[in-house]
Parts: structure tokens; sequence; C-alpha cells
């Protein structure tokens, strides 16, 4: 059973790896819609504003992924030099201390999507959109964030019991 949630949980990461590029496409559609709109003597509103939107949702989405095939930043020269049982005591350290704080951004950021939703706040920018709309994605990819951080951190507590 444990393998099959491991397994939908990678995918599920994976799955926000896809969504988080579709939103890096938007990013430079957006951009380059706003060059062109530029050159031809137009102007369309809003088009700033929703591509840092897009560019938010890509970076929270796209936590998950990359920490999940092991592309965040890590201090490996220093664990490498480490014994076996101060380097295991050392990512444990890490994981724990990771775990917290993305379950405390992941909170934090839920809460803020809930007080936006019950007071339809509107965004200061030129297009006045819901501003709950793309505090969606932000707030979901950090809670996707904490989830694999936590089942790393299982994985690391199970990994000592089964060895």
């Amino acid at each position: 059973m444990l393998c099959k949630i491991d397994n939908y949980l990678r995918i599920l990461y994976r799955l926000s790896g896809y969504i988080a590029a579709i939103f890096l496409i938007l990013v430079a559609t957006f951009i380059l819609t706003g060059i062109a709109s530029r050159i031809f003597g137009f102007y369309i509103r809003g088009l700033a504003e929703y591509s840092g939107y897009c560019m938010a949702a890509s970076s929270f989405l796209a936590l998950a992924y990359t920490f999940g095939e092991k592309g965040h930043i890590r201090i490996t020269l220093f664990l490498e030099k480490s014994s076996k049982n101060i380097r295991r005591f050392l990512e444990l350290w890490c994981l724990s201390a990771a775990t917290f704080f993305s379950g405390f951004l992941s909170f934090y950021f839920l809460k803020m999507l809930m007080i936006s939703f019950k007071f339809q706040e509107r965004s200061e920018g030129a297009d006045e959109i819901l501003i709950w709309i793309p505090q969606v994605s932000v707030a979901l990819g950090s809670t996707i964030f904490f989830i694999c951080v936590l089942h790393n951190f299982i994985l690391l507590i199970l990994k000592k019991n089964n060895s």
C-alpha cells in the first residue's frame, strides 16, 4: 500500500511540474503579446499582471517537482565529509526543519487565500481581477511542496527501519 501511495505522490509531483511548465509558456506568451501590442500600437489591459500571476503559479507549482527530482540546492559537500550516523542525523534535522517551514508556508498561503475569497479582494492592477484566483495556484503549489517534503521525510525515517 505504501508503494502505491508513493507512486501516486510522484505522479502528483510530476503533474504539478507539467502545469508549472504550462504557466511558464503562458508567461512567455503574455510578454510576447505585450511586446507585439506595443509594436502595432494597441494596448491590452492587464498583460503585465497576468504575466506576474503566471510566474508565481509556475514558481510554486514547480517546487514539489524540483524537490522530488533533487533539483533544489543541497549542501552535499558538507554531507559527504560527514560520517554515516552524523549524515543521517543532519538529513533528518534538515528535512524536519524543511517540513515545518513548508507546512508553515502552506498554512499561511491557504489562510491568505481564504481571507481573499471571503472579502472578495481585487487586485490593484488595471484588470482588477479577484485576487483569490491567482492565489489558488500559489496555495496549491505550496501545499503540494509541503506534501513532497513530508513524503521525503517519512521515506528517510522508514529507510532506517528497513535497513
